[in-house]
């Protein structure tokens, strides 16, 4: 494998089945992470897990039909069909448990997708014995082999998850209300149940689809990673849906490429790195919620308490014990290198004098009002509250 094979295959120049493999693993990844945003909100993350591992009989039964009607076993279509019947199976057996015993719904789901994996492993192993071609292609649904896929299952992966975005764009209003009012969206005459089952469905669509690319075992991660990743960068769900779609096209776009680069590299595996990938970057440099902006907010945030209680430590003529504030106030030029405070730092901790007396006589007067101000001595008492209000503040502490 050279440079200039790896630069053909990612601009789409390695031929014309490549290009369209790497088409439809973009829009399947598209695709999942956009429903994969309504899955996490709505918190069904098990559920989808579930059906990735119900529609595993789906794949040998859909073997043994294509090979009694005297067809190809690994004729896609009618492998995606048994799937999908057996996915259906597989969520109205979660839903049964859970609405006529008393078992937690986890528990439904780690039940279901224990019989209906163990009843696939066992169908896929009678498969093996009988005397017929096109067995070796089936463990491609376990861990996806997207160098396995032809011109045509490409074609119609990719254009079913087309099909699932448009259907998802357009419900985008109706799933989001769901998603974060449930109680409300019946209140005010919607379906909610019928949502629910249309999302699910979309759920369903995408895993099916996805068998093929990223395995069974692995696709519950690109339906879930993406959106997971989404969450660090934007509050807005508009945004978080574009992210999650962006990094799932992402993720089955790179790992499209990488098991057409090397054959024998199972694409679902690197579909799920690449998107881990994703998600630690997200995870440690989101601006708003990375861990190193939460690292440097923390860190900004002691430098300006040890900075407060230094200027407070100046103006009552005592001693700096801090070190962090010694630091801070040396470098902001507010006491020298014997810590004696400079002129600017005399002003300063009058400044932070005043404000500590405003600052204690507001919330000795005003006690509920003060409660829901987190700016308590950090931010200046003249940018928080009204100016009228400090100068009755001022007026009481001067009258003291």
């Amino acid at each position: 494998m050279t440079l200039a094979e790896v630069f053909d295959v990612l601009l789409f120049r390695a031929g014309f089945n490549t290009a369209v493999v790497l088409a439809g693993a973009a829009m399947l990844g598209a695709g999942a992470g956009l429903i994969g945003v309504f899955v996490l909100l709505r918190r069904r993350a098990l559920v989808s897990d579930a059906i990735s591992h119900a529609t595993l009989p789906g794949v040998a039964l859909g073997f043994l039909a294509a090979v009694g009607l005297g067809l190809d076993g690994r004729n896609l279509p009618i492998l995606l069909v048994g799937a999908a019947s057996t996915g259906i199976l597989g969520i109205l057996a979660v839903q049964w448990i859970r609405d006529r015993t008393r078992l937690p719904e986890d528990a439904a789901i780690g039940t279901v997708l224990s019989v209906f994996f163990g009843a696939g492993i066992v169908l896929l192993s009678h498969i093996q014995t009988l005397a017929v071609g096109g067995q070796a292609g089936l463990d491609t649904f376990l861990i996806g082999q997207a160098a396995a896929m032809s011109r045509a299952d490409a074609l119609l992966i990719g254009g079913a998850a087309a099909l699932v975005v448009l259907i998802a764009l357009a419900a985008f209003k109706e799933f989001a209300l769901v998603c974060f009012d449930p109680d409300f969206a019946g209140a005010g005459g919607w379906r909610v149940g019928r949502i629910d089952l249309v999302m699910l469905a979309l759920l369903l669509a995408v895993v099916v689809i996805g068998l093929k690319t990223v395995g069974l075992i692995l696709i519950i991660a690109l339906v879930i990673v993406p959106p997971v990743a989404a969450r660090f960068w934007t509050e807005r769900l508009n945004r978080m849906a574009l992210a999650a779609a962006l990094f799932g096209a992402a993720s089955g776009y790179l790992g499209a490429a990488a098991s057409a680069l090397l054959p024998r590299l199972p694409a679902g595996g690197v579909i799920v790195l690449v998107a881990g990938a994703l998600f630690v970057v997200s995870l440690l440099f989101a601006p708003a919620r990375g861990v190193l902006a939460g690292a440097v907010r923390r860190l900004r945030f002691r430098m300006a308490i040890a900075r407060r209680q230094g200027l407070l430590a100046v103006a009552g003529g005592e001693a700096i014990a801090d070190p962090i504030a010694r630091l801070v106030l040396r470098r902001n030029g507010l006491i020298d290198r014997q810590d004696r405070p400079t002129e600017s730092g005399r002003t300063a901790a009058a400044a932070a004098r005043r404000e500590q007396r405003l600052w204690r006589r507001y919330r000795a007067d005003y006690p509920t009002d003060a409660i829901a101000d987190r700016e308590w001595s950090l931010a200046p008492i003249d940018a928080v509250l009204p100016a009228d209000l400090v100068a009755e503040l001022e007026r009481r502490v001067a009258a003291s």
